[in-house]
């Protein structure tokens, strides 16, 4: 499962890809708004729902409490006529005459007691019936209220009624069924009724029974209402577990699974000591509430049919999130609009971009309105095609540049092989004529005429140009009466370093021709000097114990340094000259760097004018050849 659930959102990924930045965008705000609304959409229903539960909880006890003190009140009734047939004498001592009562004594109660009770019970009209049933046989029976008891000996409750002992106890039943048998249709037979028994006990004798009785439509008129209200129905359960009802309820009818399942979620809420809970049956969702009635020993349960209201819920939940739906397709199209709109400016700069990439690096970008990402974009692809455009000047002149310089090695070589026998010639003559200081300056000569001569390429190693440099140091000295020292500190792993040929002979030329200009016979030095400098770059410092240059004129020669390019420029000399032709070496071994290195590379000049001056030359650390190195972060050209 968890496979599948990658593979598909691979492929959704992949499928995105593979779409228009347009289209994604437009996925991506659909699943944006989409997926959120709908999370909330049914997490505001889910509430919905929960507070309609909550509702109709508190709805289902607020009746249950209504219909409990309506019967409170009947209970009330019902007693109170039981206790005034208790308290009245003459009543009850016709229930223990020891004698049969004459013709007189029966029109006397008749006309009385009896009719004092007569008028009671039509004053309380929900009074169905307000019997006494008596066990002396001497007794005669006054319709509707004295009756033997031997009329009863069969009901299902006469046995525990003749053992209360004087207490109560309350029955109830299915029909009013007419105990003196007058129709052959009783008027009351489907209609159910609550009794209050009671037993009349006279010094430890069994005397008789009270039976005030009531339809339950009057004992409980929202359980009888007759109301065809499918949304709920109330019943009672008495302490056997028989349910009283209006069977005429459409909730119920005749409704068997409904009417089993509610004797089983009473069960369980007896057990759990709840009141309430919630069921299911036929995939109908029902509310069962259920409240006791102690003083008649039952229970009083409503069931509420939740199926209207939540249909309700969820068909407005399917509204909203089709509304939803309308209104995110709406957005899309227009989102589609929008951004058809926006990107317009970057289609045309994919559009100039393809023409660059087929090589017409004369294209521009087009001016796009406004200073968003995508104008920001076209900007700097504009600086991108002039900087390619600058680096393609470039790279012609470099070839010029080097295909002149083969020219001029080509020139030199002809007659190279000549001059190079010449010179050995004269060191040969100078040795046995045992002049060795013209053999040392003609060994050095030739060196210094074949590095010159010999031009491969534009790059060479280290230990290569200090060579030269040597070579150039020991002729010039033949020159002076105070000899030029050269001092390296350079680290032997730096020896193998790329640097561009003839780059640091025009710097050593300036300090020799410049630096002691007044033939001084102070001790004359040049310092060499190669280190690191930031993460892949190398700084070689060339100075001299010299007389320096003033700050004015060490700005100049920066300057000048810094304004040259590969256009020419004006020629500012070294500062030792008023020549305007001095310093031009400086110059060109500097656009020579930017050349083939680009910046920040390049020379520049420090000084104190009567200590020192040096130049400053700072190059990538780039190695020449793979063998012989271990320098971090240096490139191979090998």
């Amino acid at each position: 499962m968890k496979q599948r659930i990658i593979s598909a959102w691979q492929s959704i990924i992949y499928w995105l890809k593979r779409r228009s930045m347009q289209s994604r965008l437009v996925t991506a705000y659909i699943v944006i708004i989409l997926i959120p609304s709908i999370i909330i959409s049914n997490y505001f229903f889910n509430e919905i729902s929960k507070t309609y539960n909550r509702d109709a909880v508190k709805q289902s006890q607020f009746m249950l409490e209504l219909e409990k003190f309506h019967i409170e009140k009947q209970i009330e009734v019902m007693e109170s006529a039981a206790q005034i047939t208790l308290l009245d004498q003459e009543l009850m001592d016709y229930l223990t005459l020891s004698e049969e009562p004459g013709t007189v004594d029966l029109l006397e109660l008749t006309r009385g007691t009896f009719a004092d009770f007569t008028r009671i019970q039509f004053n309380n009209p929900s009074i169905l019936h307000w019997r006494l049933f008596g066990s002396n046989p001497l007794i005669h029976e006054i319709w509707p209220i004295v009756f033997q008891e031997q009329r009863i000996e069969n009901e299902a409750w006469y046995a525990e009624a003749t053992a209360l002992g004087g207490t109560e106890m309350w029955v109830f039943q299915k029909s009013d069924r007419d105990i003196m048998k007058r129709y052959t249709a009783e008027p009351n037979a489907n209609q159910p009724k609550v009794s209050l028994l009671r037993e009349i006990n006279k010094g430890g004798r069994h005397v008789g029974i009270i039976s005030i009785e009531m339809l339950l439509k009057e004992f409980s008129p929202k359980t009888f209402a007759g109301i065809g209200d499918a949304e709920y129905q109330m019943m009672i359960m008495d302490r056997y577990g028989m349910l009283f009802m209006d069977e005429g309820r459409n909730i119920t009818g005749d409704n068997e699974a409904l009417i089993g399942e509610v004797h089983r979620q009473f069960a369980q809420l007896q057990q759990s000591g709840k009141e309430t809970s919630e069921f299911k049956i036929n995939d109908r969702s029902y509310l069962i509430t259920a409240s006791p009635v102690n003083r008649v020993g039952a229970h009083l349960i409503n069931v509420i049919s939740m199926e209207e209201p939540l249909n309700h819920i969820s068909q407005l939940k399917r509204q909203i999130i089709v509304a939803n739906i309308i209104l995110i397709l709406v957005l899309s199209i227009i989102t589609y609009f929008l951004n058809s709109m926006i990107l317009k400016g970057l289609k045309r700069l994919t559009d100039a971009m393809k023409k660059v990439r087929r090589g017409e690096f004369n294209t521009t970008a087009p001016r796009l309105e406004g200073s968003g990402e995508v104008g920001e974009l076209a900007h700097h692809f504009n600086k991108l095609l002039q900087t390619i455009n600058e680096l393609i000047a470039q790279g012609v002149r470099k070839q010029a540049i080097t295909k002149e310089a083969e020219l001029r090695t080509l020139y030199s070589q002809i007659d190279s092989h000549f001059l190079y026998n010449t010179l050995e010639n004269i060191k040969m003559l100078a040795e046995i004529e045992n002049q060795r200081t013209i053999s040392d300056v003609l060994t050095s000569l030739g060196g210094l005429m074949r590095y010159n001569f010999k031009w491969t390429g534009e790059y060479v190693k280290l230990k290569d140009e200090i060579r030269h440099i040597q070579n150039y140091i020991e002729i010039m000295n033949i020159r002076f009466d105070e000899p030029v020292t050269l001092s390296l500190d350079i680290p032997p792993h730096f020896m193998e370093l790329e640097v561009l040929k003839m780059s640091l002979q025009p710097l050593i030329e300036n300090s020799v021709k410049y630096s002691w200009p007044d033939g001084g016979s102070q001790k004359r030095e040049i310092k060499i000097t190669v280190k690191d400098w930031e993460d892949s770059g190398v700084i070689i410092t060339v100075a001299d114990n010299g007389v320096g240059i003033d700050e004015l004129l060490v700005s100049r020669i920066n300057a000048s340094i810094v304004a040259s390019g590969l256009q020419e420029r004006e020629r500012v000399g070294f500062g030792r000259s008023e020549e305007k032709t001095e310093g031009i070496g400086l110059r060109n071994v500097h656009e020579r760097i930017l050349l083939y290195y680009g910046k920040p590379y390049g020379l520049e000049v420090f000084s104190v004018q009567g200590e020192y001056a040096k130049v400053v030359m700072r190059i990538p650390k780039v190695l020449l050849t793979g063998r012989g190195m271990d320098i971090e972060k240096a490139i191979d050209r090998g």
